[in-house]
């Protein structure tokens, strides 16, 4: 489990292509690398990986066909940052929501509203996922746990489109400080959210049946 509280961003030093599969090297911090092991999960922008190798600075992690698909970790080349958190252990304080690395799907960005000390994100989503998402609702973007700004409906051949706002620690710790309009992030949607419309979908739908 995770909690979107971004500890810091990895640069990606070494990648090895294979069919359908890579594996990706990155750089973590000494701070990062305390304690850890292969085998350990690590979310890379909000993706659970699991370390294959531990030369020094240097961890290596594999990236299964289904991660490439669906993440953006695919289009990473060397340089590229990601955003990275150790797994949750139990007693650690929560400050963000409870994350699974599971990542859904990928949103574009295709809005920047820049203000004093503060930048609004805007995001278009798959429609299958729009129904999870409302304002002051929590979402994972490339990892981080956010808190839903607004939301407009998908009109006009454009899909669904939600926004964050970010504070400069926000920026300066993570990714999305180098976020543009034509970049894509990962999506992960909040389980509890998950579970709870979706229940309530189902008993509206037994009962309209009856």
């Amino acid at each position: 489990m995770f909690t979107g509280i971004v500890q810091g961003m990895a640069e990606v030093v070494a990648v090895q292509e294979a069919e359908a599969f890579r594996t990706h090297v990155v750089v973590l911090p000494q701070a990062l690398r305390e304690g850890l092991e292969t085998g350990a999960s690590v979310a890379h922008n909000g993706v659970c990986l699991t370390v294959t190798a531990i030369e020094g600075e240097r961890v290596s992690f594999d990236l299964m066909r289904e991660t490439l698909a669906v993440t953006n970790l695919g289009a990473l080349a060397v340089g590229d940052r990601v955003n990275v958190e150790r797994a949750a252990r139990f007693g650690d304080e929560i400050g963000g929501h409870a994350m699974s690395g599971h990542v859904m799907a990928m949103a574009d960005v295709v809005e920047l509203d820049e203000a004093p000390n503060n930048r609004r994100l805007w995001f278009e989503l798959p429609e299958a996922l729009a129904r999870f998402v409302f304002v002051k609702g929590y979402i994972g973007v490339d990892g981080i746990s956010l808190t839903v700004g607004a939301v407009r409906p998908g009109q006009g051949g454009q899909g669904a489109r939600f926004a964050v706002d970010l504070i400069p620690e926000t920026l300066s710790r993570t990714t999305l400080g180098e976020r543009v309009p034509g970049a894509r992030v990962n999506v992960e949607i909040d389980p509890q959210t998950q579970a709870i419309v979706e229940t309530v979908e189902r008993v509206l739908a037994s009962r309209s049946s009856d």
